[in-house]
């Protein structure tokens, strides 16, 4: 089982990384990972839209290159876009060289496709050394997060996602989401109820 919120020791071994965001105005930070996925991603957008939410997209560079139009879809509708490397790279498990050139993979997919560059930049599974992490924060800001939902975990309860996003929820709380396969067939089932709960009160779902 994944931890729901990150430990406070954790936190302050890394300060650099962004762990929550500004709580001004009981503002939220709603993010999914690893789409752009057709059949997940449009379902995410819909339900935001309809509730006039926003939320920060993730984004590995493969899919943003089989999937352009679906990534320009989150950008028109008033969304952020993120650096999750070119391949979805652990970087515990990659060489510095290979992890910073899949970055950089990203950033001219982005440009190329969507004519944007970001400054924000999330680890896949939250894992990245720290010499990369040093020359990462020379030109981006790590955003990791205060909020797990654990929607990816295979057999979780999605009762068991919003009972624990709910209570956990807070000014400020960095929420992670994923749009992908993994998730297709469990966000229906708490997202909307989910957002539903940020609307009835009143947090504000800002871009990071």
């Amino acid at each position: 089982m994944v931890w729901h919120t990150v430990p406070a020791l954790i936190q302050s071994l890394f300060p650099k990384r962004i762990w929550e965001g500004d709580a001004t105005g009981n503002r939220v930070y709603l993010t999914f990972d690893d789409g752009p996925v057709p059949g997940v991603t449009d379902y995410v957008l819909e339900e935001l839209a309809c509730r006039g939410q926003k939320a920060t997209f993730f984004m590995v560079g493969d899919n943003i290159q089989k999937h352009p139009a679906l990534a320009r879809e989150v950008l028109e509708a008033g969304n952020g876009i993120g650096n999750h490397t070119f391949h979805h790279l652990n970087g515990w498990k990659t060489s510095l060289t290979e992890y910073l050139e899949n970055i950089r993979d990203f950033d001219r997919i982005a440009a190329d496709r969507l004519g944007i560059q970001t400054q924000l930049f999330r680890p896949p599974y939250g894992m990245i050394s720290r010499s990369q992490a040093k020359v990462v924060l020379e030109t981006k800001k790590i955003v990791m997060w205060n909020v797990l939902t654990g929607d990816y975990e295979r057999g979780i309860d999605p009762e068991v996602i919003l009972a624990k996003s709910i209570q956990l929820i807070q000014s400020g709380s960095i929420v992670v989401l994923h749009d992908q396969q993994k998730t297709q067939e469990i966000l229906p089932k708490f997202l909307p109820d989910f957002l539903d709960f940020l609307s009835e009160r009143e947090f504000e779902t800002a871009l990071l």
